[in-house]
């Protein structure tokens, strides 16, 4: 088995892969909880892509014939036109790998809801373009009570009707109205330019927005730890 390691701003997410098949997955909020869990397993070839911790501290607990550590360096099946690729989020890499093989003919866009809402491009000839970042919900609740003395600290909740009629209500429609008004339009700006474009979505948010969008996309949960496993792949040969 491959092993496949996405540690992000919250948790991180654990997958086992034979050839390029999801066998099972695994989430963990606590590293030492993690290191436990590798200490008894053994793998074929194993990547580490971090957002947050020293990928590194996590390469010693692994054991596998091969390691690889995902940044900007390490050799992938896309081409990287970001100008300032030493800054590139690595999760965002994985993502466009992920879509590639949704879309392998195709040019792109890989939108993953998570802590920050992150789009990316890539087009049909696999070139990473770049893309944009914006707040993700609890980061846009968290900014509005943070930053006002009045207003409250407001959960996500359910899906909410466009005209609130108390305070709490009105954060949500504009938190969560505002962002699908936000992402339509995106992928709209976007297949003007692209068309035919196809369009993923990922992330912990995913869920909310796969059934509230207009545009018709292709959720897939799991976009990042499969671009993961498709760089790993791609070294693996090397």
């Amino acid at each position: 088995m491959n092993l496949v390691i996405d540690s992000g701003n919250t948790r991180f997410k654990v997958a086992f892969f034979q050839g390029g098949q999801l066998l099972e997955k695994h989430l963990f909020s606590d590293q030492a909880e993690l290191k436990r869990f590798l200490n008894h397993q053994t793998f074929a070839c194993a990547i580490v892509s971090s957002v947050s911790l020293d990928a590194e501290d996590l390469m010693n607990a692994i054991h596998a014939e091969k390691k690889f550590v995902l940044n900007h360096t390490l050799p992938l099946p896309v081409k990287i036109k970001y100008t300032t690729p030493e800054t590139l989020g690595v999760d965002r890499l994985a993502a466009v790998c992920g879509a590639m093989d949704i879309f392998p003919d195709k040019d792109c866009l890989a939108i993953d809801a998570g802590t920050c809402i992150t789009y990316d491009l890539l087009d049909k000839e696999k070139n990473y373009l770049g893309g944009a970042i914006s707040p993700g919900l609890a980061m846009r609740f968290k900014a509005m009570h943070t930053f006002t003395k009045r207003l409250p600290l407001v959960s996500t909740g359910e899906s909410e009707k466009l005209i609130g009629d108390s305070t709490e209500s009105c954060m949500r429609s504009g938190v969560l109205n505002g962002t699908i008004a936000e992402m339509e339009g995106m992928i709209n700006k976007y297949s003007q330019l692209y068309p035919g474009l196809g369009v993923v979505l990922c992330g912990g948010d995913s869920s909310y927005f796969e059934n509230n969008l207009k545009p018709p996309i292709f959720a897939a949960p799991d976009l990042v730890l499969s671009g993961l496993n498709r760089i790993l792949l791609h070294n693996a040969v090397l």
